[in-house]
Protein backbone atom coordinates (compact mmCIF):
# COMPACT_ATOMS: atom_id res chain seq x y z
CA UNK A 1 0.00 0.00 0.00
CA UNK A 2 0.97 3.48 -0.57
CA UNK A 3 1.33 6.57 1.70
CA UNK A 4 0.09 9.80 0.55
CA UNK A 5 0.17 13.17 1.63
CA UNK A 6 -2.57 14.76 0.22
CA UNK A 7 -3.22 18.90 0.10
CA UNK A 8 -6.35 20.37 0.22
CA UNK A 9 -7.76 22.78 -2.30
CA UNK A 10 -8.23 26.84 -1.73
CA UNK A 11 -11.38 26.75 0.18
CA UNK A 12 -9.16 24.91 3.16
CA UNK A 13 -9.33 21.16 4.64
CA UNK A 14 -13.10 20.95 3.83
CA UNK A 15 -14.95 17.60 4.97
CA UNK A 16 -14.89 16.83 1.46
CA UNK A 17 -10.79 16.59 1.27
CA UNK A 18 -11.60 15.01 4.49
CA UNK A 19 -13.80 12.12 3.11
CA UNK A 20 -11.21 11.67 -0.16
CA UNK A 21 -8.63 10.65 2.36
CA UNK A 22 -10.93 8.36 4.20
CA UNK A 23 -11.97 6.84 0.88
CA UNK A 24 -7.99 6.15 0.04
CA UNK A 25 -7.37 4.74 4.09
CA UNK A 26 -10.52 2.23 3.40
CA UNK A 27 -8.41 0.96 0.37
CA UNK A 28 -5.61 0.18 2.85
CA UNK A 29 -3.32 3.42 2.14
CA UNK A 30 -1.96 5.76 4.82
CA UNK A 31 -2.96 9.36 3.98
CA UNK A 32 -1.44 12.47 5.41
CA UNK A 33 -3.74 15.88 5.13
CA UNK A 34 -1.43 18.59 6.30
CA UNK A 35 -3.86 21.94 6.82
CA UNK A 36 -2.11 24.76 4.99
CA UNK A 37 -4.66 27.33 6.47
CA UNK A 38 -4.32 26.76 10.00
CA UNK A 39 -7.88 25.58 10.43
CA UNK A 40 -9.32 27.93 8.41
CA UNK A 41 -11.62 27.13 5.76
CA UNK A 42 -14.26 28.77 2.97
CA UNK A 43 -17.51 28.54 1.90
CA UNK A 44 -16.46 30.17 -1.96
CA UNK A 45 -13.30 29.63 -3.47
CA UNK A 46 -13.15 33.59 -4.31
CA UNK A 47 -13.03 34.08 -0.33
CA UNK A 48 -10.22 31.20 -0.24
CA UNK A 49 -7.64 32.96 -2.65
CA UNK A 50 -8.25 35.62 -1.26
CA UNK A 51 -6.89 34.34 2.04
CA UNK A 52 -4.25 32.59 0.11
CA UNK A 53 -3.48 35.55 -1.44
CA UNK A 54 -3.32 37.69 2.06
CA UNK A 55 -1.29 35.10 4.00
CA UNK A 56 1.07 34.57 0.00
CA UNK A 57 0.91 31.45 -2.29
CA UNK A 58 4.75 31.24 -1.11
CA UNK A 59 3.55 31.17 2.01
CA UNK A 60 1.41 28.17 1.26
CA UNK A 61 3.81 26.31 -0.55
CA UNK A 62 5.97 26.61 2.02
CA UNK A 63 4.05 25.17 4.44
CA UNK A 64 3.23 22.23 2.17
CA UNK A 65 6.82 21.66 2.19
CA UNK A 66 7.18 21.89 5.84
CA UNK A 67 4.62 19.42 6.56
CA UNK A 68 5.97 16.84 4.33
CA UNK A 69 9.54 17.14 5.98
CA UNK A 70 9.21 14.43 8.57
CA UNK A 71 7.43 12.14 6.43
CA UNK A 72 9.20 9.44 4.25
CA UNK A 73 11.21 10.89 1.58
CA UNK A 74 8.97 7.94 -1.00
CA UNK A 75 5.33 9.02 -0.62
CA UNK A 76 2.88 9.79 -3.21
CA UNK A 77 2.77 13.50 -3.57
CA UNK A 78 -1.03 15.23 -4.46
CA UNK A 79 -3.27 17.95 -4.27
CA UNK A 80 -6.43 19.40 -5.02
CA UNK A 81 -5.86 22.84 -6.84
CA UNK A 82 -3.82 25.38 -4.74
CA UNK A 83 -2.75 22.00 -2.85
CA UNK A 84 -0.99 21.13 -6.51
CA UNK A 85 1.42 23.46 -5.84
CA UNK A 86 3.10 22.44 -3.19
CA UNK A 87 2.13 18.32 -4.18
CA UNK A 88 4.02 19.43 -7.44
CA UNK A 89 6.79 21.00 -6.37
CA UNK A 90 7.53 18.18 -3.93
CA UNK A 91 7.47 15.17 -6.57
CA UNK A 92 9.77 17.61 -8.76
CA UNK A 93 12.17 18.22 -5.63
CA UNK A 94 12.40 15.17 -3.50
CA UNK A 95 12.28 11.58 -4.21
CA UNK A 96 8.78 10.44 -5.04
CA UNK A 97 6.71 7.51 -5.52
CA UNK A 98 4.29 9.17 -7.84
CA UNK A 99 1.84 12.32 -8.09
CA UNK A 100 -1.64 13.03 -8.27
CA UNK A 101 -2.46 16.40 -9.20
CA UNK A 102 -6.70 17.06 -8.72
CA UNK A 103 -7.61 20.15 -10.98
CA UNK A 104 -4.82 21.75 -11.30
CA UNK A 105 -1.24 21.81 -13.00
CA UNK A 106 1.44 23.80 -13.35
CA UNK A 107 4.53 24.51 -15.23
CA UNK A 108 7.20 22.51 -14.50
CA UNK A 109 9.68 25.23 -14.91
CA UNK A 110 8.13 26.37 -11.94
CA UNK A 111 10.23 24.18 -9.45
CA UNK A 112 13.14 23.79 -11.12
CA UNK A 113 14.18 22.31 -14.82
CA UNK A 114 11.00 20.64 -15.65
CA UNK A 115 9.24 17.43 -14.82
CA UNK A 116 11.56 14.38 -13.68
CA UNK A 117 10.71 11.76 -16.33
CA UNK A 118 11.17 8.63 -13.62
CA UNK A 119 7.91 10.56 -11.36
CA UNK A 120 4.94 8.68 -12.36
CA UNK A 121 2.09 11.42 -13.04
CA UNK A 122 -1.87 11.32 -13.16
CA UNK A 123 -3.59 14.72 -13.80
CA UNK A 124 -7.41 14.56 -13.63
CA UNK A 125 -9.40 17.72 -14.23
CA UNK A 126 -12.65 18.40 -16.03
CA UNK A 127 -12.81 19.36 -19.91
CA UNK A 128 -14.39 22.79 -19.55
CA UNK A 129 -13.42 24.14 -16.12
CA UNK A 130 -12.46 27.20 -16.89
CA UNK A 131 -9.56 27.43 -14.20
CA UNK A 132 -8.03 24.52 -16.00
CA UNK A 133 -8.62 24.08 -19.72
CA UNK A 134 -9.31 28.13 -20.67
CA UNK A 135 -7.00 29.92 -22.06
CA UNK A 136 -4.60 30.84 -20.29
CA UNK A 137 -5.28 27.88 -17.82
CA UNK A 138 -3.23 24.69 -16.48
CA UNK A 139 -3.95 22.36 -18.84
CA UNK A 140 -0.85 23.47 -21.22
CA UNK A 141 1.10 22.65 -18.31
CA UNK A 142 -0.56 19.47 -17.72
CA UNK A 143 0.57 18.57 -21.19
CA UNK A 144 3.63 19.15 -20.75
CA UNK A 145 4.04 17.42 -17.39
CA UNK A 146 2.78 14.27 -19.13
CA UNK A 147 4.73 14.06 -21.99
CA UNK A 148 7.96 14.75 -19.67
CA UNK A 149 6.90 11.37 -17.70
CA UNK A 150 8.01 8.35 -18.80
CA UNK A 151 4.22 7.18 -16.95
CA UNK A 152 1.77 10.24 -17.40
CA UNK A 153 -1.58 10.41 -18.05
CA UNK A 154 -3.84 13.64 -18.43
CA UNK A 155 -7.73 12.85 -17.49
CA UNK A 156 -10.55 15.04 -19.02
CA UNK A 157 -13.89 14.18 -17.50
CA UNK A 158 -17.33 15.42 -18.93
CA UNK A 159 -18.35 19.27 -17.04
CA UNK A 160 -16.80 22.65 -16.77
CA UNK A 161 -16.23 22.30 -12.74
CA UNK A 162 -13.76 23.36 -10.81
CA UNK A 163 -13.61 21.38 -7.71
CA UNK A 164 -15.60 18.51 -8.63
CA UNK A 165 -14.20 16.05 -6.42
CA UNK A 166 -15.02 17.36 -2.86
CA UNK A 167 -17.99 15.90 -1.99
CA UNK A 168 -19.22 19.03 0.18
CA UNK A 169 -19.06 21.76 -2.45
CA UNK A 170 -21.86 22.54 -4.81
CA UNK A 171 -19.38 21.31 -7.51
CA UNK A 172 -19.29 18.11 -6.46
CA UNK A 173 -19.76 15.38 -9.29
CA UNK A 174 -20.47 11.61 -8.28
CA UNK A 175 -20.03 10.27 -11.01
CA UNK A 176 -17.32 12.00 -12.43
CA UNK A 177 -15.73 11.51 -8.86
CA UNK A 178 -15.98 7.78 -8.67
CA UNK A 179 -14.38 7.64 -11.96
CA UNK A 180 -11.60 10.16 -10.41
CA UNK A 181 -11.46 7.71 -7.18
CA UNK A 182 -11.23 4.57 -9.32
CA UNK A 183 -8.64 5.50 -11.55
CA UNK A 184 -6.78 7.02 -8.14
CA UNK A 185 -6.79 3.16 -6.35
CA UNK A 186 -5.23 2.15 -9.93
CA UNK A 187 -2.20 4.09 -9.51
CA UNK A 188 -1.72 4.20 -6.26
CA UNK A 189 -1.99 -0.04 -5.89
CA UNK A 190 1.25 0.11 -8.48
CA UNK A 191 2.87 2.27 -6.13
Amino acid sequence: MAEVVLFHHAQGLTAGVTAFAEALRAAGHTVHTPDLYEGNTFDTLDEGLSYAQKVGFDTVIERGVAAAGDLPADVVHAGFSLGGMPAQQLAQTRPSRGALLFHTSIWPTEFGAGWPADVPVRIHAMENDPFFAEEGGDIDAARAIVAAAADGELFLYPGDQHLFSDVSLPSYDAEATALLLRRTLEFLASR
